[in-house]
């Protein structure tokens, strides 16, 4: 345990106990608070790694589509929720529009240094969030505490990547899509998109879904642990996970409430059907190369 997690729980112990609040927090909760969130900007820790070890499985563990498992980080969470529970609500100003929050908007004079880039005029970033290298964040779009950008990937226009998501490496975000944050319960993993992954334009990923590595989702895919992925290639029905290299879509089942008299011609519910990957479809959703020349 690292002297930050326990700093963390520590303090964690006196907010739930009530001997800390927003309005006594002192210097040295502050330099804890801060502490913490440089940590997170940084990359130094996150919400949810990736392990290999069964040994260190828990209660919000999920699997990853891959090798190892993804297991959420319970005291990063509740960094994360100190950090609002311990801050009072202030004014800021950003882009000439005052505002009202517990935290100041992401310092982002690091990004320039490691390649990374984000448009006027709409890009949004909280601080606490994470970006690595050679990212490009289009403008609008927002990235909020917690989560994790990694290396190489592309936030489109319109894109909300939500609390504690992590997103993988060299990752396509397409137009409009939304990345669903899970702060509470800290026990919760949050929503996983693994290195590779391109989601197509208004995809919505929520509650802890993992999409595996590699994967191609088509426009307009809802991933959600309550809507069946139906496993061409396993031939099986998983939930809350797409395996890795798939090319997945979403399709329309047979509902339980089909003969309904209410219900003309039956009714259908949603559902995600996973093939194998193409050489067509991967060839399509190459990055070109002069976005990062």
């Amino acid at each position: 345990m690292s002297a930050l997690e326990n700093e963390i729980a520590d303090l964690w112990t006196r907010y739930d106990n009530g001997d800390v609040t927003a309005e006594t927090a002192d210097e040295d909760v502050s330099a804890t608070l801060e502490a913490f969130l440089e940590a997170l900007e940084a990359g130094e820790v996150r919400a949810a790694e990736k392990r290999d070890s069964a040994e260190q499985r828990s209660a919000g563990s999920r699997t990853s589509s891959g090798n190892g498992e993804w297991e959420v980080n319970e005291w990063v969470k509740r960094g994360i929720l100190l950090n609002f529970g311990l801050r009072e609500n202030r004014a800021f100003e950003y882009g000439g529009v005052d505002h009202y929050d517990v935290l100041p908007l992401r310092e982002t004079g690091d990004l320039g240094d490691r390649g990374t880039r984000n448009t006027p005029d709409g890009t949004t970033i909280r601080r606490g969030a994470y970006l690595g290298s050679d990212c490009i964040m289009m403008s609008p779009s927002f990235v909020n505490i917690g989560a994790y950008v990694g290396d190489g990937t592309l936030v489109d226009s319109c894109d909300t990547v939500g609390s504690c998501a992590q997103i993988g490496e060299d990752v396509k975000l397409g137009a409009n899509t939304l990345i669903g944050g899970v702060l509470e319960p800290v026990e919760s993993a949050p929503v996983i998109v693994e290195d590779g992954v391109s989601l197509g334009a208004g995809c919505r990923v929520t509650s802890g879904f993992v999409v595996g590595e590699n994967s191609v989702v088509g426009e307009n895919t809802l991933l959600t642990p309550r809507i069946p992925v139906y496993d061409l290639v396993e031939e099986e029905v998983l939930y809350g996970e797409l395996p890795p290299e798939r090319r997945a879509f979403t399709r329309f089942v047979e509902s339980s409430v089909s003969d309904h008299d209410l219900f003309d011609g039956g009714a259908y519910k949603p559902a995600v059907v996973a093939t194998d990957l193409e050489t067509e479809t991967l060839e399509a959703t190459e990055r070109e190369d002069t976005l990062r020349e």
